[in-house]
């Protein structure tokens, strides 16, 4: 299979390092033109320039802080406002910061709920009448393994990952008449800042060494090493492919084996 996306409009949120990057950069060698969205401007500004062009793909960004769902609705209601169509929509965001959930604060919670599933939800309606009038549509979550099996001392993710994956469902099954597909991916450990601090914080916590914690998780994944960031980069152009047109609804780990569950 060849995957072509020459004339697809992509929005990847998350996208100046790690997963969104490296997803923004595979739909744009695919032939995408590519949205980036983040909070740092300036930061925007430098990495659309690594986005492949050449076959004549038009790149920008917009500037939206996911903790502040009001900025996210703000600027893609004026990006479609100027007729400008997406067939494509990557929904992602760092993750909530580690720690249990027994101790974490009603803010936490409404924090990591307004950047994870409330700006993922004003990103669908805005994107939702350009994919039903191009008749293609793809909505990909880039989730978390902890919606199959919750993971230690990530106590908040957990709980909103979850909710995120519920409302995906949801969306799927009124989705499907119109032709859009709705699918999560759940990386596992990739090699990302997230994962870097997640193990120091592990380390300084199990008062332990980072190598020795590096050790302790890479002794959980079958494959016996982390993802990189283009892996799960793959799943999601898949995923937005027409290859993909009759999949919808389902979590596709990403995870090297490490989920114990089917």
């Amino acid at each position: 299979m060849i995957i072509d996306l020459k004339g697809k409009n992509a929005l990847v949120c998350g996208s100046t390092k790690g997963i969104g990057y490296a997803i923004a950069k595979q739909l744009a060698f695919l032939g995408a033109n590519v949205t980036m969205m983040a909070r740092n401007g300036a930061l925007l500004e430098r990495v659309v320039r690594d986005l492949h062009a050449e076959e004549g793909q038009m790149h920008d960004f917009l500037v939206a802080d996911f903790s502040k769902p009001e900025q996210v609705k703000a600027a893609i209601e004026e990006k479609v406002q100027a007729h400008y169509s997406y067939q494509i929509l990557i929904n992602n965001s760092g993750g909530p910061g580690p720690g249990p959930v027994l101790g974490a604060k009603e803010e936490e919670f409404v924090n990591a709920f307004n950047a994870h599933l409330l700006s993922s939800h004003y990103l669908v309606q805005g994107v939702v009448n350009g994919m039903k009038q191009s008749g293609y549509g793809r909505i990909i979550n880039i989730i978390s393994t902890s919606v199959k099996i919750p993971l230690r001392g990530l106590g908040v993710s957990n709980t909103i990952r979850g909710a995120v994956a519920s409302w995906s469902k949801t969306l799927a099954t009124e989705l499907a008449p119109m032709g859009i597909t709705v699918n999560n991916i759940l990386p596992g450990a990739t090699g990302t800042d997230r994962l870097k601090q997640i193990i120091e914080g592990k380390a300084q916590k199990q008062n332990e060494s980072i190598e020795e914690v590096n050790h302790e998780m890479l002794a959980e994944i079958p494959m016996g090493r982390f993802a990189e960031p283009i892996e799960i980069a793959y799943a999601a152009c898949f995923l937005a492919s027409p290859y993909a047109a009759y999949i919808t609804g389902i979590n596709v780990p990403v995870d090297g084996g490490r989920t114990g569950s089917l």
